[in-house]
């Protein structure tokens, strides 16, 4: 018996027999150049690939649930995406190397961007274009990748990845489990998982190599663990856990479209934290009380790459039109519920470098021309965003948010900006919601210390404890030499929370916390118990939360947020 340790991706238990997915076999992409009077014909290769694939993806949608729906329409979002596309046409046309070639550079390119990201969100992103765009090099080079509807009923999948596509076999083949190298939390992967309630761990390098198929494995999804060849003492504690654990989620799926409410009786609010248009449909199936923190860079993905050879303009080819679309399918999606929509927050990064905008190299990104300085240092770039926010705003209950926010003159000229658009948009005669709320992150100490001041410019706030804890404590949350040391219950950064949210109080306006300390249940309560009564999360967090503070008072938060003050 051998027990390794990763990351869980999904909770839960599960065993079954291991079933190893061959690694696919090495796809060498050819390299040749094309005569001029053949790009025509080439290019309709192309175009052909594409179609099949798109036919292939639609043909999965009436089986779908709704979280492999949103997922799939992505995926076709991405297959008919103009601005890509055109990107590739361009390098075609330039280079007249085949179109596989051109096609694989450029998704290359486009998923190491993407990786590089500080955002592990948008980093996870890199494997649904590696996964869509991969189907279109398959049908041009005539490859088969590996069927895993062949994966037999009740196996435990060991493998070094899973494309988002090939996960419908969770629900067809009952997997007891997941086994996989490569990956993080955020990926869909490892969303779907959650969805089919599917035990995932994440993150075991080399275990392909260490197990074969046919071998009894166990996955404690909440543990992170894996057990190979488990003993009979094992398997019984095992067996036991499982069927305990049956029976809370039957009784934690009741919890699903409930108010979320103390033993006391004091309400909160659940927000969901998302990053994709599609992804509201699924904090509505997990029961969120609206969106409390859309991430708008992925939006800016396909326009960073056209960049590359534009210069400082090329960021501004991601449309208004475009962004409009994507916030009012949200704003939709939602109804009546909020839905907080940050600006741009990126910079320092491949993704603002990649676009050609004048930023200087810094030897501490994280500490230079990012978020709203960057915004506001290019106001064509933040206009553009704001007139699609404002315009938006006609289809639902939009509050608008800006990060790292530091000094009140950063709200002011944002301000002046807004009142600039709004004016604009009246005059062409759109439809917009003028008392939209603009409010802040408070992910500094510069913003926490001086929250009083803030309060009165903004409508509401949210706190970032990620960013927060990172800056206060000065440390590097990805550096494992010091990641230890990283603590959100820092007695530091709960006083700047606390000023926080009492200043907020004072002035009468809404404040939240959507980092991870929101979702997690030992944070989440104590964040409660400091006055917070809105937390945005990860959507699959929120029912679980629910049942938490059911079955805590109001009173004993407040005891359990004092001693967490004391020295």
């Amino acid at each position: 018996m051998e027990t390794f340790k990763g990351i869980s991706a999904s909770g839960g238990t599960g065993a079954g027999p291991a079933f190893v997915v061959p690694e696919p076999e090495t796809r060498a992409v050819p390299q040749y150049a094309v005569a001029e009077n053949d790009c025509a014909a080439e290019w309709q290769r192309f175009e052909t690939a594409l179609q099949t694939v798109h036919t292939k993806i639609e043909a999965m949608l009436p089986g779908a649930d709704g979280t492999q729906t949103e997922i799939f329409q992505t995926y076709l979002l991405m297959l008919s995406d103009a601005e890509f596309l055109k990107q590739v046409r361009t390098e075609f046309e330039r280079a007249r190397y085949n179109i596989e070639y051109i096609l694989d550079r450029k998704v290359t390119e486009m998923a190491a961007m993407l990786r590089s990201s500080n955002d592990a969100y948008l980093s996870e992103r890199a494997a649904d274009i590696c996964d869509v765009f991969g189907r279109v090099s398959d049908e041009l080079l005539g490859y088969k990748p590996f069927d895993f509807e062949t994966v037999p009923d009740g196996a435990v999948i060991v493998a070094r990845a899973v494309n988002p596509s090939d996960a419908v076999v969770l629900s067809r083949r009952n997997i007891k489990g997941l086994v996989i190298t490569e990956g993080g939390t955020s990926s869909h992967l490892a969303i779907l998982a959650r969805n089919y309630q599917v035990p995932a761990v994440f993150g075991i390098q080399h275990l392909s190599a260490l197990i074969t198929t046919g071998r009894q494995v166990l996955v404690d999804g909440t543990a992170g663990t894996v057990t190979v060849d488990p003993d009979a003492a094992t398997l019984e504690r095992f067996n036991s856990a499982a069927r305990a654990e049956s029976v809370h989620r039957a009784k934690l799926a009741q919890y699903r479209f409930r108010r979320a409410v103390t033993e006391d009786g004091t309400e909160l609010q659940l927000y969901a934290n998302i990053g994709l248009p599609e992804e509201a449909q699924i904090a509505l199936d997990e029961g969120a009380d609206g969106i409390g923190l859309f991430r708008t860079e992925f939006l800016f993905m396909g326009a960073v790459q056209s960049a590359k050879k534009q210069g400082a303009s090329g960021v501004h080819s991601v449309s208004e039109e475009a962004q409009f679309n994507a916030y009012k399918q949200v704003l939709e999606t939602m109804g009546d519920k909020p839905v907080t929509i940050r600006t741009l927050d990126a910079g320092g990064d491949k993704l603002i470098k990649s676009a050609g905008i004048p930023v200087s190299e810094e030897k501490n990104p994280l500490l230079g021309s990012r978020a709203i300085r960057l915004t506001l240092a290019h106001p064509a770039l933040f206009k553009r965003q704001l007139r699609a926010l404002y315009r938006a705003s006609a289809f639902g209950n939009l509050k608008i948010m800006l990060p790292l926010v530091t000094h009140p003159a950063q709200v002011k000229e944002t301000l002046a900006l807004i009142a600039d658009v709004k004016a604009e948009l009246a005059a062409e005669g759109h439809a917009f919601a003028a008392d939209t709320p603009v409010g802040i992150m408070v992910e500094t100490a510069a913003a926490a210390v001086t929250a009083d001041i803030f309060a009165e410019q903004c409508r509401f706030f949210s706190i970032g404890t990620n960013d927060l804890t990172q800056y206060t404590l000065g440390i590097d949350r990805e550096n494992s030499a010091v990641a230890p040391l990283y603590d959100e219950r820092n007695i530091a950064v709960l006083r700047l929370i606390k000023h926080t949210v009492d200043s907020a109080a004072k002035a009468g306006i809404p404040v939240s916390v959507c980092g991870e300390m929101a979702g997690d249940p030992e944070g989440a309560l104590l964040l409660a118990g400091m006055g917070v009564r809105s937390l945005s999360m990860a959507p699959v967090r929120i029912t679980a939360l629910k049942e938490l503070f059911a079955s805590h008072s109001m009173a004993e938060l407040q005891k359990k947020a004092a001693a967490a003050f004391l020295p």
